[in-house]
């Protein structure tokens, strides 16, 4: 496969689902991003190879009910891809995504 040159913003979403953050909102969540830059890019990262995903099952999503939520988690070639991007872009070593933590409101 063709290494793909990754942004900023793909590099950033590749590392939380590499800390656990493993579905669209939660990543929209933790990010900041809008969900109109972080799911195209799951899209994409995962025609690149570097995410899979699946779907949750139905009873879970009804049980809670919301909508099912679709599940990535990082492939070894987005685990490399990830430390080539941490490489390029020493911002996202110093950005801290520990599962647990508050999520930072909104302003809106």
């Amino acid at each position: 496969m063709a290494r793909s040159f990754l942004t900023f913003a793909t590099a950033t979403i590749l590392n939380a689902v590499s800390a656990g953050y493993s579905y669209g909102f939660d990543i929209v969540d933790v990010t900041g991003m809008p969900g109109g830059t972080v799911y195209p890019a799951l899209r994409r990262l995962e025609d690149l190879g570097y995410l899979t995903s699946k779907w949750e099952k139905e009873q879970v999503a009804q049980a809670e009910l919301r909508p099912r939520r679709r599940y990535y988690d990082l492939t070894r070639s987005g685990r490399t891809a990830l430390a080539e991007a941490v490489k390029r872009y020493h911002l996202i070593e110093q950005t801290s995504l520990a599962k647990g933590r508050d999520p930072k409101l909104s302003r809106a």
